[in-house]
């Protein structure tokens, strides 16, 4: 096991927590059982570190597993780091036809013509997903395994999650992507967060939705005079802002997002002399909401009447 080698192990291991340590090396699969049964990982990480190369050194494992032990760490857990959405637009007629054969050859190909030295991991899981592993060189240096870009894509969906991306590398991979998938181009979705799980959720639309019942309709357009009963009548109103709150952000179980960041442009309303007009530079403004579970706070919002009014389709992730 050469310098490099030894050095991007280091660092993998640090990375991983002690109680994820032992289930990500079974995952990994390089090491016999007998030699992850002598392992103890009680003892400190930095000599468990030392053990642990020297079981690698004696299975000769080079540069290619171990950067394959830092995947299979990611993938067992999607949910760390920042990762940014992007949305694939204008599909061509064969892209619900491509293969994962066809877009990994397309897909290297693309960035190896490019870039002289890169290295390119790919692996499909049973969900889907084509989780890739990118180490980014250039034609005079070797690629870089300590800062590698990692990238999801669903198979015939248009979303893509990215995974520590610099700027300099984004419009080769955009490429990439768009034409190993059969689209004319690709746009950033303005939706980030550490949990992978709730950004693929959000935007593939795997929750369960609510949508408008004919019954609600009906009454809302006809609605009847009030009713003496003030507590049927009331049982009645609770009843429509609750399935108004599920039709807007779903039932159950939502994604978890903690924060949402909305860019607004937008102008001034009133008769006062603060209006602006029609020919006016717009208002620009940010809202930021914050909370443990985004979604299920403004949902219940809604249900309980905390806001004045619907929430705005903008905030409901069934338009997101």
């Amino acid at each position: 096991m050469d310098v490099e080698t030894k050095t991007i192990l280091q660092r993998i291991i640090r990375k991983i927590p002690n109680k994820k340590l032992e289930g990500t090396l079974r995952s990994w699969g390089r090491l016999s059982a007998e030699q992850l049964r002598s392992l103890d990982f009680t003892q400190p990480k930095w000599s468990l570190l030392e053990d642990l190369i020297s079981r690698c050194e004696d299975r000769r494992l080079g540069l290619k597993a171990v950067t394959k032990l830092e995947m299979v760490y990611h993938i067992d857990n999607p949910d760390q780091g920042t990762w940014h959405a992007c949305q694939l637009m204008d599909a061509e007629d064969d892209a619900v036809s491509v293969s994962y054969t066809e877009f990994r050859e397309l897909f290297k190909a693309n960035l190896e013509e490019v870039f002289k030295h890169i290295s390119i991991r790919m692996k499909t899981l049973e969900d889907g997903a084509v989780w890739i592993r990118i180490a980014w060189g250039d034609n005079f240096n070797k690629p870089n395994h300590l800062r590698p870009t990692y990238v999801v894509h669903y198979l015939q969906t248009p979303y893509v999650f990215i995974f520590n991306l610099m700027s300099k590398h984004k419009p080769f991979l955009y490429e990439a992507l768009f034409l190993s998938c059969r689209y004319v181009s690709i746009k950033e979705a303005h939706l980030s967060g550490r949990s992978l799980t709730a950004l693929r959720d959000l935007l593939m639309k795997q929750y369960q939705q609510v949508f408008p019942s004919k019954d609600r309709i009906v009454k809302e357009r006809n609605a009847p005079p009030l009713h003496p009963n003030i507590e049927r009548e009331h049982a009645e109103y609770t009843e429509r802002r609750h399935q108004m709150a599920c039709e807007a952000f779903g039932d159950g179980v939502m994604p978890q997002l903690e924060k949402a960041v909305y860019k607004l442009e937008t102008r001034y309303r009133g008769n006062n002399s603060n209006t602006l007009k029609d020919e006016d530079e717009l208002f620009r403004g940010v809202v930021k909401f914050s909370s443990t579970n985004l979604l299920q706070s403004l949902h219940h919002c809604v249900a309980t009447e905390s806001l004045d009014q619907p929430a705005d389709p903008c905030l409901s992730i069934s338009d997101t």
